[in-house]
């Protein structure tokens, strides 16, 4: 073997050598990182937050979305550091800075052009959060208000930020992925000069965006998006007999609200407004059933729960809309009955120094009215022992407070009717309309007085009787702990809506509990098929069909006869066998009266002078998206990348000219010999 030969194998053993090390080092990686999802765990973490979603009206947008059609990537930043934004850029906020951040968008237009994302922690320093914080307007939704003076301001602490549109997506971080932010914002601090950066990437691309449909009118003509709606739930107490012609009984109405708004989406719980309300409802419900009495009274009980009144009285007004068309969703009712009007507003917060005290907000003086009060006094002194105060509210007020009582009296101004409030002349709730309206935010004791004091007061007013003595008052009992347990389904994630009662009567889609509308996107109907009503309607509808029907009434199995005798079906998501039980109770449509749906699509209709709010309807809608995601990742900067792509250039041509420098060397030793 000469030595040419001997010189290619020795470089032949070392490129082998250099191959099987980069093998080894490339083997034990692969064992590390087996799959492609694990080579994207590493590098990216996904985040979990609740967004801010796009919707619109007749006359434009609000609420947020990405700019483009595209995913938005910036790097963070936290506001505090953010004396101006040199580029795009993510912004860290506390929820002690929201207001803040938001007033410097609208008075900073070049601050806000550089707003590529925004994420907010989810937690907040509730001793520098004592001045509150609500999104809403000062006198929400005033334009259906039925007085004139509309500036005046239930809400002093509201800043409509709600009601604005942002050309960027803002993401409710939730609380394990506000720890691994602040991590991560850590880490910027420390990497300042490092040639890394820590960016977010936001997925919250709009249809209405993508196809530019930027009004409702026109994205329902372009199917990018759905109308705001649900269904709201009535039921009688005790049923009534619709094929009865006798249907003479005044009518008193009990009234409750079941959804919410938020700057976030799916964080609408609405603790003291409006859930209180419709838990002090529902307990009241249940201490009415226990009475053998109910079939004497005098007058019809009859229980109301709307939704999407935060959304222009959406269940209000279509109630009272198909009362006009005397549709089978409410039939059996006639509104020249209804007597009064007793509405269940904000009744959370009442407690305080063991008293619990209301005020009753009323639409005038009337008979009916005065009956109300002398009701109300009388279930108060019943009461005496439990230190509740009831006060009429005070005089200077312009007139009720924001509540769907607003919608009866624009359709008929002598309507008689109060709302139960905890409060007099301003919102007592600090976060109205706020996610920070949560379970914390309201006192169990205060809805279990409001609830005794609801159900004595019409026990008074059905039974229209001088036999409404201590004793018979004190038959009517609220369960305390059905008051607890209502809390604890319907405004925490732990049990939720996966709580033993809830699970008694349905089949929940979700856990964490929102009470956000929703959207309605099919054909609406008095019997809508189950995927199309949202869990916390289905059930109401279901727990008062059940406590409203005589214990007598209900057979195990339902059938199909059930409906032919005057039955409802409930439990059926429960087993698939459901029992039948005697009630009146019925799903009425909540969307807006401006919408028709024909051949499978939603239409506008022009506006009616006969409907005052109509004429001042928005027409909610909701944007459709394919995904909404976030997630957060490490980039390396531009000028890194070419002083990298530099080097690799470099180190390239210096290993050619050393190879044709070794080359020449070699063959000079070679020829030597």
């Amino acid at each position: 073997m000469d030595k040419r030969s001997s010189s290619t194998i020795m470089a032949s053993s070392f490129l082998l050598f250099l191959f099987l090390f980069n093998f080894q080092l490339s083997l034990a990686e692969t064992n590390l990182m087996q799959s492609v999802p694990d080579l994207q765990n590493s590098m990216y973490k996904v985040v979990d937050g609740d967004a801010c979603v796009r919707l619109l009206n007749l006359s434009g947008e609000i609420g947020c979305s990405n700019p483009g059609r595209e995913k938005v990537v910036a790097p963070i930043i936290r506001f505090r550091d953010a004396n101006s934004l040199s580029r795009s850029s993510a912004v860290l906020l506390s929820l002690n800075e929201i207001q803040d951040f938001f007033i410097r968008v609208s008075t900073d237009s070049t601050f806000a052009r550089n707003v590529g994302g925004v994420l907010v922690e989810s937690k907040a320093d509730f001793q520098n959060m004592s001045k509150g914080f609500s999104p809403a307007h000062t006198f929400p939704q005033a334009e259906f208000s039925p007085y004139k003076n509309t500036n005046y301001k239930w809400n002093p602490i509201g800043s409509g930020i709600l009601w604005n549109q942002y050309d960027f997506p803002v993401f409710l971080l939730s609380e394990s992925s506000t720890k691994t932010i602040q991590e991560v914002s850590e880490e910027i601090l420390k990497r300042q000069r490092s040639y890394t950066t820590v960016v977010a990437e936001f997925d919250l691309v709009m249809q209405t965006v993508k196809a530019g449909t930027h009004d409702s009118e026109s994205c329902l003509k372009e199917e990018t998006c759905f109308p705001l709606g649900g269904y709201s739930v009535w039921s009688s107490l005790p049923p009534l007999n619709i094929s009865s012609s006798d249907q003479g009984k005044p009518i008193i109405l009990a009234v409750a609200s079941m959804d919410s708004a938020s700057f976030f989406r799916d964080k609408s719980l609405g603790a003291d407004s409006p859930i209180s309300g419709l838990i002090a409802l529902l307990a009241a419900v249940d201490a009415l059933s226990h009475l053998e009495a109910i079939d004497g009274f005098n007058k019809q009980l009859v229980f109301l729960v709307f939704t999407g009144e935060a959304w222009g009285y959406l269940g209000s007004r279509r109630f009272l809309h198909e009362l006009d068309l005397q549709s089978d969703a409410v039939k059996g009712l006639n509104t020249s009955l209804f007597e009064m009007i007793i509405e269940v507003g904000s009744v959370g917060k009442g407690f305080n120094e063991g008293v619990t005290s209301f005020h009753v907000h009323t639409t005038g003086v009337s008979s009916a009215t005065n009956k109300t009060l002398d009701a109300l006094n009388h279930a108060q002194d019943s009461l005496k022992s439990r230190n509740i105060s009831i006060s009429s509210a005070a005089a200077s007020n312009p007139g009720i407070p924001p509540s769907s009582l607003m919608s009866f009296l624009n359709k008929n101004p002598i309507t008689s009717g109060v709302v139960l409030e905890d409060f007099d002349t301003i919102f007592s709730n600090k976060f109205y309309h706020s996610h920070l309206d949560d379970s914390s935010n309201l006192n169990s004791s205060s809805i279990v007085a409001a609830a005794s004091l609801l159900a004595r007061t019409l026990y008074v007013l059905t039974s229209d009787t001088k036999d409404d003595s201590k004793s018979a008052l004190a038959s009517v009992n609220v369960n305390v702990s059905l008051v607890e347990q209502l809390m604890g389904c319907l405004l925490e994630c732990e049990p939720g809506l996966s709580c033993e009662l809830v699970k008694n009567f349905i089949a929940p889609s979700s856990t964490c509990p929102s009470h956000y509308v929703g959207v309605i996107s099919d054909e609406p109907s008095s019997t809508p098929s189950p995927e199309y009503i949202g869990d916390v309607s289905r059930f109401v509808w279901n727990f008062l069909a059940d406590k409203t029907s005589p214990p007598k009434g209900k057979t195990p199995v339902c059938s199909e006869d059930c409906s032919k005798k005057g039955g409802v079906c409930t439990r059926a998501e429960v087993d698939g066998k459901g029992i039948c039980v005697f009630s009146t109770t019925r799903y009425v449509p909540a969307y807006s009266t401006r919408l028709s749906f024909e051949s499978g699509t939603w239409n506008v209709l022009p506006p009616n002078s006969s409907d005052p709010m109509g004429m001042h309807d928005p027409v909610w809608t909701e944007s459709n998206w394919n995904a909404i995601g976030l997630r957060v990742y490490t980039v390396q900067s531009a000028a890194y990348d070419r002083l990298v792509l530099l080097g690799g250039i470099a180190i390239t041509g210096g290993a050619y000219l050393a190879i044709i420098l070794t080359r020449a060397f070699v063959a000079k030793i070679l020829k030597q010999d």
